[in-house]
């Protein structure tokens, strides 16, 4: 029997939040979000990780988080390097930026091999349930061009700190119909509100949204490839600075094409993230009254 992986995404270059997010400690007991990730991903029965990374953070990693949980998981990196690009590409001069969550995933082909998989994010909370969801689905449903995702009630997802990017999702018969990316979603006023084309809306914030969380076999890795060449041939002269392909976006290419159907599972657990730096103090918050309530012990990664 194949085992499913788990995949974190720990490369991005935090440029709202201003540094490097992916480990910062939100714990009473010096844990970061990516821990308690990993606690309930063990929980759930998931017993390796990829964790992508740029190399030059690797020690950091290591200190701060890696050398704590390889005793109760196997564990290793991926590295997503801005020069691994398709023949005929190469990084323009003077940018910095990672070219998306695509590029990201595509770094752990050859660590994947033939195992079912599931992508988070390393800096969001999803809680405990979602991680049993898709063990249980990539343990028995998930096949070539049959994938899944865990959505999030988009008002469950908001920041009373500023704007947000969510992938807003519609779904038909339990499946992914439509992912269309909404750059600016924010709170006014209690509200939820969404910016199109520089005017405010209102909208009851009840719609489910992609946060990242996303079930995969490897048929997926060739699907990528496609689509990440022909994002590059569309926006690389555009925007060699700044363009970017993510995950959400290439999942609704699949979907307009009829190449993948993704089953979508619903959470109504609060999610909790740091997109900006003022977000810290409820995560903490969060997490001391998720201790408080048993879900966690105090030492995670107590032997």
């Amino acid at each position: 029997m194949k085992t499913p992986i788990l995949v974190i995404l720990a490369a991005g270059m935090g440029s709202r939040y201003g540094g490097l997010k992916q480990i910062d400690t939100v714990g009473d007991n010096g844990e970061s979000i990516i821990d308690f990730s990993i606690y309930d991903a063990i929980q759930a029965g998931f017993k390796k990780l990829i964790l992508i990374i740029r190399k030059e953070h690797e020690q950091a990693f290591e200190e701060s988080l890696v050398s704590k949980i390889r005793p109760f998981i196997d564990v290793e990196y991926a590295y997503q390097d801005m020069n691994d690009l398709p023949e005929g590409y190469s990084v323009p001069e003077g940018r910095e930026k990672p070219w998306g969550t695509v590029h990201a995933m595509l770094a752990t082909e050859s660590l994947v091999k033939d195992n079912p998989f599931m992508v988070i994010n390393a800096d969001d909370y999803y809680g405990k349930a979602s991680f049993v969801l898709m063990h249980n689905f990539l343990s028995t449903e998930v096949k070539d061009s049959h994938y899944g995702m865990v959505g999030y009630v988009l008002k469950n997802t908001l920041t009373d700190h500023g704007s947000v990017t969510r992938a807003i999702c519609e779904t038909e018969n339990g499946y992914l119909k439509e992912i269309v990316e909404v750059q600016k979603i924010e709170k006014q006023n209690s509200r939820v509100c969404i910016e199109e084309e520089g005017i405010w809306q209102v909208i009851n914030g009840d719609q489910i949204v992609s946060m990242n969380y996303w079930g995969f076999t490897p048929k997926v890795f060739e699907e990528m490839k496609v689509l990440f060449k022909n994002f590059l041939d569309r926006e690389y002269n555009k925007n060699p600075m700044k363009c970017e392909y993510v995950i959400p976006t290439a999942v609704a290419e699949l979907i307009k094409e009829k190449t993948a159907r993704i089953k979508v599972y619903s959470s109504n657990d609060r999610w909790y993230g740091v997109t900006y730096q003022e977000d810290k103090p409820l995560v903490q918050t969060a997490i001391r009254e998720f201790k408080k309530q048993g879900l966690y012990p105090h030492d995670l990664w107590k032997k």
